[in-house]
């Protein structure tokens, strides 16, 4: 990896991924690829201020910008996404423009410029997807998956698939500290679990998934559970719960192996690969990967001291 782009650059994966980048693997150019030049600037001016960035405003609907910004990159990561489920659900035809036609242009566009390398970030939502965002990403990932069988010069391209990653833009967090101030925190139900997964895992995972992809692969890191009345109660142990219901779109539980991919998946120490090839252990035709069902769980105190 010598000369990365990023789509939606500006995001909260974003900048975690140029961290790592920067600190750990020597690149020779990253160019931040977002459509908003306010969220560039303070970046530039900020602390990203380092000669081997490049900002470049644009859009994943804009295929022929894609094709100007994909000139000299070797490797493509492609997180730019309509990701809040309540706002893809109000304005569906932007989601599917952004999310799926989207990454289209971005495939197209790898394989014309001669792109090495492309991961496309997908979500647990994208698993028996219930609300209109996880049906986009999973056209996503069925659109990424395929492309690799389009021409024998095209890219490698993966996914990877992780769950709720904390203190990102749009995390449950900012709003239980909000509500926090009133004395009462918002609780769906008091069943709900989900994954959690850092910002800085995610971007290292992600990393070092594409210094070993071969091209097709859904990458899945193990990741522990929490329940969300645990997060509630980390922020704010002294505030009254109120159940308000499960919202339209909202799964009571995620899912990021569901039982009919487990037949394809291979299991290794701290991940699972769909479509995967190496020495990773098979797994049963019969297992998934589901929020309640984890092995692993971060406790009250776990959550206290992740969330500050």
């Amino acid at each position: 990896m010598k000369n990365i782009l990023i789509t939606g650059g500006t995001g909260s994966f974003g900048k975690a991924a140029i961290k790592c980048l920067l600190r750990d693997y020597s690149p020779e150019r990253i160019v931040v690829f977002s459509r908003d030049e306010l969220k560039q600037h303070k970046m530039r001016t900020g602390e990203f201020d380092d000669k081997r960035l490049r900002f470049f405003i644009g859009n994943v609907r804009d295929r022929d910008r894609l094709y100007r910004a994909f000139n000299g990159i070797d490797t493509v990561i492609h997180a730019a996404a309509l990701k809040q489920v309540p706002t893809a659900e109000y304005n569906p035809f932007e989601a599917v423009k952004t999310n799926i036609l989207g990454t289209e242009n971005v495939i197209d566009a790898a394989i014309d410029c001669g792109i090495s390398k492309v991961m496309v970030l997908s979500t647990d939502k994208a698993v028996n997807p219930i609300n209109l965002y996880g049906a986009t990403k999973l056209c996503a990932e069925k659109l990424t998956v395929a492309a690799n069988s389009y021409s024998k010069r095209a890219p490698k391209l993966s996914v990877v698939r992780y769950g709720n990653v904390s203190n990102s833009r749009g995390s449950v967090i900012p709003l239980f500290k909000k509500k926090k101030e009133a004395g009462v925190i918002p609780i769906t139900d008091m069943r709900m679990t989900r994954f959690w997964i850092e910002l800085e895992q995610a971007a290292s995972f992600i990393l070092s998934c594409i210094t070993r992809m071969t091209g097709g692969e859904v990458f899945i890191p193990k990741t522990p559970s929490i329940k969300i009345v645990d997060l509630a109660k980390a922020i704010a142990p002294n505030c009254k719960l109120e159940i308000i219901g499960i919202r339209p779109g909202e799964k009571l539980h995620e899912v990021l192996l569901p039982v009919d991919e487990s037949r394809n998946a291979y299991e290794f120490k701290d991940y699972f690969v769909v479509n995967g090839r190496g020495a990773g252990k098979p797994c049963s035709d019969r297992f998934t990967y589901t929020s309640d069902t984890n092995s692993r769980w971060l406790t009250v105190e776990d959550l206290k001291r992740a969330v500050g």
